[in-house]
């Protein structure tokens, strides 16, 4: 006897559906998830605050942390001369080694200082004061550069006075972002 197996289209898809209905959406159901979402909003919003909030508070002002040009105004030797006839400035004192027989560069450990940059037009501030002399000008004024120093300008002892030569090969990126405004006029005239 010989058997025969039912063919598999036989079978209509609908004999395989469920025939229960699905269950009613509860209203409350829905309102968990609202809230739900609002909670997790909440809390997100509340972490973003409280992120600003730290990160606000552990800026200090301190010569480990320097987050202002304020602070930097603040530091620099003679602080109100300093802003009215010039800029404050981070000095960085290194020496340089080259060595020819092999051919290197070494560098220093540099030490950083506050300093000022004076204006061109403004040097009679520190001839008043001693620091720097006519053949000390006509010598920075020949090679185009301006003064700057570290230490009390009040103090002949206490200042070092250097001829310095404004490098604007590099140009400021910090200048030309979008989004900043302009820079002052006549800030960058020394």
């Amino acid at each position: 006897m010989r058997r025969t197996r039912p063919s598999r289209s036989s079978k209509s898809y609908d004999s395989y559906r469920s025939t229960e209905p699905p269950p009613p959406k509860s209203p409350l159901g829905s309102t968990l998830n609202y809230m739900t979402l609002a909670i997790i909003g909440g809390v997100f919003i509340l972490g973003i605050g409280l992120g600003i909030a730290f990160s606000s508070s552990t800026t200090s002002m301190t010569p480990q942390n320097v987050a202002s040009r304020e602070f930097i105004d603040r530091r620099a030797p003679n602080p109100e001369m300093c802003v009215q006839y010039g800029a404050s400035a981070v000095v960085a004192d290194a020496r340089i080694f080259l060595t020819f027989n092999p051919f290197g560069v070494y560098l220093s450990q540099p030490t950083m200082q506050p300093g000022c940059v004076i204006r061109r037009n403004n040097w009679a501030v520190l001839e008043k004061r001693g620091l720097i002399d006519s053949e000390d000008e006509r010598q920075c004024r020949q090679r185009m550069n301006t003064f700057g120093y570290t230490g009390d300008a009040n103090n002949e002892q206490a200042a070092k006075v250097d001829c310095i030569y404004q490098n604007d090969a590099a140009g400021n990126l910090f200048l030309n972002q979008q989004g900043a405004g302009a820079p002052p006029p006549g800030t960058e005239n020394f």
